[in-house]
């Protein structure tokens, strides 16, 4: 498979989704995130867009954020339970399992997802990890997600693939995340401040009723900026 192709695919895709304001409809908003939602067209649902700003470089921001194992991401996010390294492809490029707890009181089953990720450093201060599935199916078996970072101007991809060292686990449901990511974006005159993106189309896989996942990803993704912030705040200086 070639992983850079569909990495660039889905980080085109996911900067696209940023510069496109049409069709978004508020679902969730506070003093410090706005999550907005269109139907998706990669899969029968929906992509989750969020924005706010966190007090915070985007180094540090980017610190909090960066899906490696034994990384900060498992301290301070709820949906995020554990990373695992399946395969380093290149220097940028490896493949990693995501296992994510139970939620919405239990209605959502533990989910893993394989992840192919890459990471790349621009020059313009911006940070962003993106993801993409390229098996359309809402009930496909595999997951890519490729993640791009772009420092000063960086992004992280994710895109859905297959892997022959995790095949579907039991007591987890295979989750694939359709062309998904955060992007951190440097604020002109305020150094200390970071504009965070984030884009979710996930497949969650099951049988869960549409009810039940429209309303955990607005409440799950304006959760993940006040933990974000206050993981940020507790960092020392970098």
């Amino acid at each position: 498979m070639d992983y850079e192709h569909k990495a660039n695919a889905a980080a085109d895709c996911l900067m696209s989704y940023k510069r496109d304001e049409s069709g978004w409809k508020v679902c969730k908003k506070s003093n410090d995130v706005v999550v907005s939602w269109r139907p998706s067209s990669e899969f029968p649902g929906n992509v989750y867009k969020g924005e706010g700003i966190v007090s915070g470089t985007p180094e540090k921001v980017w610190e909090c954020l960066k899906p490696v194992p034994n990384g900060l991401r498992v301290k301070w996010d709820n949906n995020v339970k554990r990373f695992e390294l399946l395969e380093q492809i290149t220097e940028d490029i490896s493949i990693c399992r995501t296992v994510t707890p139970s939620a919405a009181m239990g209605i959502i089953a533990p989910r893993d997802f394989v992840d192919v990720i890459l990471v790349k450093q621009y020059e313009d201060g911006t940070i962003s990890s993106n993801g993409e599935s390229p098996q359309c199916s809402w009930l496909a078996q595999t997951e890519v997600l490729r993640r791009e970072l772009r420092i000063n101007r960086g992004r992280t991809i994710s895109v859905n693939v297959s892997h022959p060292g995790c095949p579907p686990q039991s007591g987890y449901v295979r989750g694939f995340n359709h062309r998904c990511g955060c992007v951190c974006v440097p604020i002109s005159g305020e150094p200390n401040k970071t504009q965070v993106f984030s884009f979710f189309q996930t497949d969650l896989g099951g049988l869960l009723p549409r009810s039940v996942v429209d309303s955990f990803f607005p409440s799950s993704m304006a959760e993940f900026y006040g933990n974000l912030a206050k993981a940020v705040k507790s960092l020392k200086d970098l």
